[in-house]
């Protein structure tokens, strides 16, 4: 018979030289639910057995002495709700943690508050399990470096990360993880947004992130599908909305890429012979370059994607790869200038983006600092109207579209940065 205990601050004085919380823990039967009013709770507790702890209030508060983990969790069908948790330690090598999860299934972290902590939820070998509705920040005043992930997955498959408000921390990241789910979380001011590594068939979709580093970047990986996300502000000299190394049939669909360095970084992605990586109805907007590539092999797909605003649409860094690949069609872009006599709203001449000093930037870093320039622009001026050197095709779309599929209302996004 599943029972529940109910504690106040009164009872359960912190730092004494008994955990009552760890002692209600061990004491309570499977399935039981531990219920904490407002108060603080002594941490560095370790759940071994099915069971929930909910605060009852706003402030029921589990705090660490500043050594290890908070919380830990060794037991499967374990929920944590309501709760604010502090205090963990410093080590990254031990990835201390607000909540540590080993080798357990079915747990459900929900609506806690998670601060001072170095990595937020640290999931090792934890599957079909639900992380939602938190709010998560690391380590106050930690360079971006040393502060731990707000969620990291290490072999952990079909999880459900929701909801999640994370601000501050370093990445979400996800280590050999399959089939996992990243739907409708907020991040800002990280490194990585989110970060695969050798993560399939993954789903990630209506995910806002803005200023961060880097918005999403996966290596290593195969068969994900990237939807409906927003990444706003990666504007640092790195930069990247999107990054892809070394990735193999990725599906990249109606996502937003505003105000980035780069809007999207291909790096010998797509990877496995044959796979292709697919740019579906994206609008890539205002980027310093639209999609950039290096060191391509394999065959991109860009259709029904928006490029507005962009100061370059396309750049490539890699001479004699094999750009020739990729498959351009019923694109927008806003340096198209052509007529649809037809009314099919498409363009009756194919859009071609050609490299002409440009190419110098692209093959040599040294001289991206002047790209931009007065320089280039004068330079690319006059090689179009008298090529000193023979341009290079980056793209060619045959069916431009003569109008965007969406008018993007900049007001809105501007007030997500909030």
């Amino acid at each position: 018979m599943r029972k529940i205990f109910s504690f106040a601050l009164a009872f359960l004085p912190i730092f004494s030289s008994a955990n009552i919380l760890q002692d209600a823990i061990n004491n309570a039967s499977p399935g039981d639910v531990i219920k904490l009013g407002d108060g603080i709770y002594e941490g560095s507790i370790t759940i071994n057995k099915p069971l929930s702890i909910v605060g009852e209030g706003k402030n029921a508060h589990i705090k660490g002495n500043g050594k290890g983990t908070v919380v830990k969790i060794i037991a499967s069908n374990v929920t944590l709700r309501n709760l604010k948790i502090s205090g963990s330690g410093n080590d990254l090598g031990e990835l201390d943690a607000g909540i540590g999860c080993d080798k357990a299934n079915n747990v459900l972290i929900t609506q806690n508050d998670l601060s001072d902590v170095l990595f937020g939820v640290d999931f090792k070998e934890c599957s079909s399990s639900k992380i939602t509705e938190n709010n998560i920040t690391s380590k106050k005043g930690a360079s971006l470096g040393f502060r731990g992930d707000a969620v990291r997955l290490w072999y952990s498959h079909e999880n459900l990360i929701e909801g999640n408000y994370i601000y501050d921390s370093r990445d979400m990241v996800a280590w050999y993880a399959s089939h996992n789910k990243f739907l409708k979380n907020k991040a800002i001011r990280g490194r990585y947004s989110l970060h695969f590594m050798y993560a399939n068939q993954n789903l990630v979709e209506n995910n806002d992130f803005i200023g961060n580093a880097v918005g999403m970047f996966f290596m290593y990986s195969a068969g994900s599908n990237i939807k409906n996300n927003l990444v706003m502000d990666s504007d640092g000299a790195f930069g990247i909305g999107i990054g892809l190394k070394d990735v193999s049939n990725f599906t990249i669909e109606n996502n937003t890429l505003i105000y980035n360095a780069r809007g999207i970084l291909l790096d010998n992605s797509p990877f496995q012979p044959g796979s292709t990586i697919n740019f579906l109805g994206n609008k890539i907007l205002h980027n310093v370059v639209g999609v950039y590539f290096h060191a391509t092999q394999g065959t991109s797909i860009f259709e029904n994607n928006d490029f507005i605003g962009n100061m370059d649409i396309v750049a490539n860094d890699t001479p004699g790869d094999k750009m020739a690949l990729n498959r351009w069609s019923k694109n927008y872009y806003d340096e198209y200038e052509s007529f649809d006599r037809d009314k099919d709203g498409y363009g009756d001449t194919p859009f071609m983006h050609l490299s002409y000093a440009d190419q110098l930037w692209q093959y040599y870093p040294n001289l991206q600092f002047f790209y931009g320039s007065s320089v280039f622009s004068i330079l690319n001026f006059l090689a179009k109207l008298a090529p000193f050197s023979e341009p290079v095709k980056l793209l060619e779309d045959s069916t431009p579209r003569i109008k965007p599929l969406d008018a993007s209302n900049f007001n809105a996004l501007k007030a997500k940065r909030g």
